[in-house]
Parts: C-alpha cells; sequence; structure tokens
C-alpha cells in the first residue's frame, strides 16, 4: 500500500497493531482522523494515555478498574456470597450485560493451554482460593459459578479449580450450556445439542 506521507503510514501501521482492524481499516480511521478538529484527536489521544497509564486491576476480582477495588467488589447491592470464575475481562461486560447476574465475579486471566504453556500457576486461581478461604471470617463466599468457554481448554480448567475448591466445602455450578435463540437443532454441534438435553428444564404451560 502506497501512503502520500510519511506521517499517514507511521499512523495506519499503528492503528493496524489492533484486533480486527487491517490496514485498509487503518486507512479509512486514520483520514477520518484528519477531517476532524484538532481538540477532537487531542481528547482520543488523551484518553487512550490516560487509560494506558492509570487504568488498575481490582486487587480482590482483578477486573479493570480506576481503583485498587472495582464498584463491582464494593457494591452495596452486590451479592457477596456468589463468585462468577470467568476467562477475561470481556465475559465480564458480557454478563453484567444480560442484567440477570448480582453477585462477584474472579478474572482468572485465561484457561489452562498446556500446548500454549499456560499451566495453573500463570492463572488467578490461586488468589480465588484464598478469596475464598479469607471470606470465612466476613461476606461469607456460599457458591462459586465456573462461566468459562465450553472447550478443551475450558473444561480443564473448571476440573482443576472444582477439585481444588472441593476441600473447602463450598457449592460449584456450571452455567448451562445450550443452543442459543434463534438456533437451529440440525446447525448445532452434537456436543452442544447433547448439554442442552442433559440440562433441560420442565416446560410448562399456565
Amino acid at each position: 500500500m502506497n501512503f502520500p506521507s510519511k506521517l499517514i503510514e507511521n499512523a495506519v501501521n499503528e492503528i493496524s497493531r489492533l484486533p480486527g482492524i487491517g490496514k485498509k481499516t487503518a486507512l479509512r480511521l486514520v483520514l477520518h482522523l484528519l477531517k476532524q478538529n484538532v481538540p477532537v484527536t487531542e481528547e482520543l489521544s488523551n484518553a487512550l494515555l490516560s487509560l494506558r497509564k492509570e487504568i488498575k486491576y481490582c486487587k480482590k476480582c482483578h477486573n479493570v478498574s480506576d481503583t485498587d477495588i472495582c464498584n463491582i467488589c464494593s457494591g452495596i447491592r452486590r451479592d457477596k456470597s456468589i463468585i462468577c470464575v470467568v476467562e477475561d475481562i470481556p465475559d465480564v461486560l458480557a454478563i453484567e450485560n444480560t442484567a440477570q447476574y448480582t453477585g462477584l465475579y474472579h478474572v482468572l486471566g485465561g484457561v489452562i493451554s498446556p500446548i500454549q504453556g499456560i499451566g495453573p500457576d500463570e492463572l488467578k486461581i490461586e488468589s480465588l482460593i484464598k478469596r475464598i478461604e479469607d471470606s470465612r471470617t466476613e461476606d461469607k463466599i456460599e457458591e462459586v459459578i465456573l462461566a468459562l468457554p465450553a472447550t478443551m481448554e475450558g473444561d480443564t480448567t473448571s476440573f482443576f479449580i472444582t477439585r481444588k475448591l472441593k476441600e473447602l466445602n463450598i457449592k460449584v455450578s456450571t452455567i448451562a450450556r445450550g443452543i442459543p435463540i434463534g438456533g437451529e437443532l440440525e446447525y448445532t454441534d452434537e456436543v452442544t445439542l447433547g448439554r442442552s438435553i442433559l440440562t433441560r428444564v420442565n416446560y410448562s404451560i399456565d
């Protein structure tokens, strides 16, 4: 791709480093920014710099936060007896957007994957165990929900965590895995379909 300016080329190269953005999309974004007033570009730059320099990770759940303890962990209306264990931060956002869950979270930062060299020690599993142990004296945690990917790595991680929690005599559950709304049975993979049958619920007509 030929560029009329080295400055444009440098900007395109940097923006195209972002996931899901190719050179053509990056070029459109750069040209769009060039059409904006200077203050608009400066606000964007300042926001990104502030994000990178000032963002924190919650000391309890490892979610992104503006403070040492995130607003979910410190929220007075959250059910502190339940922790939902997720792979990464986007999963927290996805669950929060459902407005169906009011408990706490614990972000592992990944899943166990020997192929990628990710073992239990690279994840925030030990801090989860300690968090539950410490809750025996305050805000006792009674249930851990495993909301991990329906993959071999996700299942391996769930098994590992469940085995670690067995000694703590705590309830462990997992999110139901079924057919998405609007999905056709014939296009559903066998594992998902089988699990949806095993986790079936009563169908009643009032």
